[in-house]
C-alpha cells in the first residue's frame, strides 16, 4: 500500500516532464525547481519502485524498459486527470460566490450597469463587490477577482486586460468661472488640485508649454479616498482633478465638468486589468465565467 504522504501524481508529473523535455535541467526550469531537486525526486521514485527508470549520461537521458512503461502509464494518468478537471470546471451552470474587489470608479460606472444581467444569465452565481482604490492582497481579502488600473506585481497572480482609458484633467464650469481656466503650469499654482487614492496615484501632472513638458506636483488642500469621491468634489466646484475618462464621460456630455489643459503630448493612457489567482492553469467555472463576462461586457473601449 502506498504511503499517504507521497504525492504520487506530483512524482508522475515531474518524471513525465523530465522525459518529454529531455533532461533534468530543462524540466527544472519549466517546473521552477532546481536540477538537484529533480534528480533527488527521481532517485527517490526509483528507490520506492525498486527499479531503475532512467540511465543518465553526460549528454543524454535514456529510459530503461521499466522507465518507458512508467512514463507511458504516467502520461496517460495525468492526461485523464486533466480531462476530469476540465470537465468539472467547464460545467454549463457555474455556481457559488464570487468576491470582486474593484475601484469605486470601475464599480460605479462599469460594473453597476452589467451585474444585473450577469446574475440573470447565471442564476447559480452570487456576487459580492468591495470598492476601494487601495491595492489589496487577494488572499488576505479573500477576493477572487480584483479590477485595477495596471496589473498587480506578483508572480502568483494572472491578469486579463479589460481595455484602457485616457486620463483627463477636469473641473466644473462654476469653479472655472470663479478662478479662471488654467493655460500654463504656472497657472495651476493658483488653483485647487484635488488628490485622491493610494500611493499608486500619479502625484504630478504633466503640462505642455511650447516644446517643453512641465511636471506640476499635486498637493491640494482636499484629498479624497477614491477617484469617485474626487469626481463628486470636482462637480461640486472644489477644484481640478485628473480622472479616467470613462468616469467623467457623462459629466462632460451633460456639462457638469469640462476638460482643461488637454494636450495629446501629455495625455496618459491607463490600462485596466482583471487580476486573479491562477496558479496551475485551472480555474473554477464560477471564476472563469465572470472573467469571460467582464472581458466581453466590462471592457473599456
Amino acid at each position: 500500500m502506498a504511503r499517504a504522504d507521497i504525492n504520487r501524481s506530483g512524482e508522475m508529473e515531474v518524471f513525465v516532464q523530465v522525459v518529454e523535455r529531455g533532461g533534468f535541467s530543462v524540466a527544472a526550469r519549466h517546473l521552477r525547481m532546481t536540477p538537484s531537486a529533480i534528480s533527488k525526486l527521481v532517485s527517490r521514485l526509483e528507490a520506492r519502485l525498486g527499479t531503475r527508470l532512467v540511465n543518465r549520461t553526460t549528454r543524454q537521458l535514456l529510459l530503461t524498459p521499466e522507465g518507458q512503461v512508467f512514463y507511458e502509464r504516467s502520461a496517460r494518468i495525468l492526461a485523464d486527470m486533466d480531462e476530469a478537471e476540465r470537465i468539472a470546471s467547464s460545467q454549463d451552470d457555474p455556481r457559488g460566490l464570487i468576491r470582486i474587489n474593484t475601484s469605486a470608479a470601475y464599480g460605479t460606472h462599469v460594473l453597476a450597469p452589467i451585474l444585473g444581467r450577469l446574475l440573470e444569465t447565471y442564476p447559480g452565481l452570487s456576487i459580492e463587490v468591495t470598492q476601494t482604490d487601495v491595492v489589496v492582497d487577494l488572499l488576505v481579502e479573500k477576493a477572487d477577482i480584483a479590477v485595477r488600473a495596471g496589473a498587480m506585481r506578483s508572480s502568483s497572480l494572472r491578469a486579463r486586460k479589460l481595455g484602457e482609458t485616457p486620463l483627463v484633467i477636469v473641473a466644473s464650469p462654476a469653479y472655472l468661472e470663479r478662478h479662471g481656466t488654467p493655460k500654463t503650469a504656472a497657472d495651476l499654482e493658483r488653483h485647487s488640485l484635488l488628490d485622491y487614492g493610494d500611493v499608486r496615484v500619479i502625484r504630478e501632472w504633466q503640462v505642455a508649454e511650447g516644446d517643453a513638458i512641465i511636471d506640476v506636483p499635486v498637493a491640494g488642500r482636499l484629498r479624497a479616498s477614491d477617484g469617485e469621491a474626487a469626481r463628486q468634489f470636482a462637480i461640486g466646484g472644489a477644484g481640478l482633478v485628473k480622472l479616467a475618462q470613462f468616469t467623467v464621460a457623462e459629466d462632460l456630455k451633460a456639462g457638469r465638468l469640462v476638460t482643461v489643459l488637454d494636450d495629446p503630448r501629455t495625455r496618459q493612457i491607463a490600462p485596466f486589468y482583471a487580476v486573479y489567482i491562477g496558479q496551475g492553469g485551472h480555474l473554477p467555472a464560477r471564476i472563469r465565467t465572470v472573467l469571460d463576462y467582464l472581458a466581453e461586457h466590462g471592457r473599456l473601449l
